[in-house]
């Protein structure tokens, strides 16, 4: 339980993709990581430690060891979690009496988690700048609205599996009729500027409970965005902790994982290949060279798995099942959803032998299709020896998650061996 406490203020203070970044990205610098810019010439040398950002919510950082260029070691994890964002236009009035928000889901949330607590809402206002464009973090972090159910007596199915519509069941309430236009002026003085300066905005919705540890001898512990904060997180710390020797070792995180990937600043694009072959090309490395160092390469892809259901352990395979606080998960899939091959199991697992971390292995029942992850979608674009890997949770995608307390400082000491 060494690094929870930190992890669960990283939690609290990164309610979207964006502040999530931006806090990796602090810790980094705070540790000698320099910043490079897609658009600049990069200086690149034996024994620095390099980050680079794309869209503000995606980051990849990298130590080089002091020898210089070598094969690449590479761990990644994703900033996105499922949550509802706000349209373009958000403002609805309601029976001339409310002022509710239109939003959409972003990602495969449970819907229900959401309702009938407060919320609240962050993320990035693009500005006018005199005659260009800037950009502000906001988080309201204050309860601002709240999704309400409907009473009972009105939906007597709400028991008995109800199909919620995102149009309809799950539009916030945000004010009275006397409401209107006064969240953006909210957030335009949370951004230090005027409501006519903001010229577009990507804002989420996120609920602003605490974190908290429980259970017998504190066991468990539970917040939002555990898929895949945990993870992303552990790979920065593990990246600070570790001492390459003669791999560059490579921390990249990145978004949209929930909704497919397929961005600019998503695993379905072209950062990690730039980055990797920009450091190269920096270093002096061939294209040869570089192609070499990937071709020898090994990437860990984490992202978390599903713990047993302790009242619906019938969903789960009988042999290949996992459980918090039990060591890191290795992900099986024999339809690629996980990338995990003989070759990158026994790998990692020898790596995980060596930093003393426990492995369980998780696969799917036959008959019911899991979910997928980044590790094959970042293949395509930079192919190497991979293995899926995660922590094991409950309550996946709902907007409060459960994980062991024991799990996260066993993934920082199984990547520091990998890195070191």
């Amino acid at each position: 339980m060494d690094h929870l406490e930190a992890f669960l203020n990283f939690v609290e203070q990164s309610p979207t993709a964006f502040h999530a970044v931006a806090n990796l990205k602090e810790e980094l610098r705070r540790a000698g990581f320099r910043e490079l810019r897609e658009k600049d010439p990069w200086l690149v040398d034996g024994g620095g430690k390099y980050y680079v950002t794309r869209n503000d919510s995606a980051m990849i950082a990298f130590a080089v060891p002091r020898g210089g260029f070598g094969p690449y070691r590479i761990v990644a994890a994703h900033s996105d979690s499922p949550a509802f964002k706000l349209k373009p236009r958000f403002e609805d009035v309601a029976e001339g009496a409310y002022v509710r928000l239109n939003v959409e889901g972003y990602g495969g949330m449970i819907m229900s988690s959401w309702l009938d607590r407060p919320l609240s809402v962050a993320g990035r206002l693009v500005i006018r700048e005199g005659d260009g464009i800037g950009t502000r973090l906001v988080n309201l972090d204050r309860d601002s609205v709240l999704i309400p159910n409907m009473p009972i007596h009105f939906n007597r199915e709400v028991n008995e599996g109800y199909k919620w519509n995102i149009q309809t069941d799950l539009l916030p309430l945000y004010g009275d009729e006397k409401a209107g236009g006064k969240l953006m002026e909210e957030l335009a003085a949370e951004a230090g500027v005027s409501p006519d300066q903001v010229l577009a905005h990507d804002l989420f919705l996120y609920a602003r409970q605490p974190g908290s540890i429980w259970g017998a001898e504190d066991a468990f512990f539970s917040c939002g965005r555990i898929d895949d904060l945990e993870c992303a997180w552990g790979c920065t710390q593990a990246l600070l902790e570790a001492d390459p020797r003669d791999t560059i070792a490579v921390c990249a995180v990145f978004d949209n994982e929930e909704v497919g990937s397929l961005s600019k600043q998503g695993a379905d694009s072209t950062f990690l290949y730039d980055t990797l072959t920009r450091a190269g090309f920096a270093l002096g490395a061939s294209d040869g060279e570089i192609r070499a160092a990937m071709a020898d390469g090994f990437m860990v892809s984490a992202d978390n798995a599903h713990a047993v259901h302790p009242n619906h352990g019938e969903k789960f395979d009988r042999q290949n099942r996992v459980y918090m606080n039990r060591g890191i998960v290795i992900k099986h899939n024999a339809r690629q959803k996980y990338t995990t091959d003989a070759v990158s199991d026994a790998i990692f697992t020898l790596v995980c032998e060596k930093a003393g971390v426990p492995v369980q292995h998780f696969s799917n029942r036959s008959d019911i299709p899991g979910g997928s992850t980044l590790g094959n979608i970042s293949n395509a674009h930079v192919s190497m020896n991979t293995v899926d890997i995660g922590l094991a949770q409950l309550a996946m995608h709902s907007v409060c998650e459960t994980a062991g307390t024991k799990d996260l400082d066993y993934l920082i000491r199984a990547l520091e061996a990998f890195w070191g």
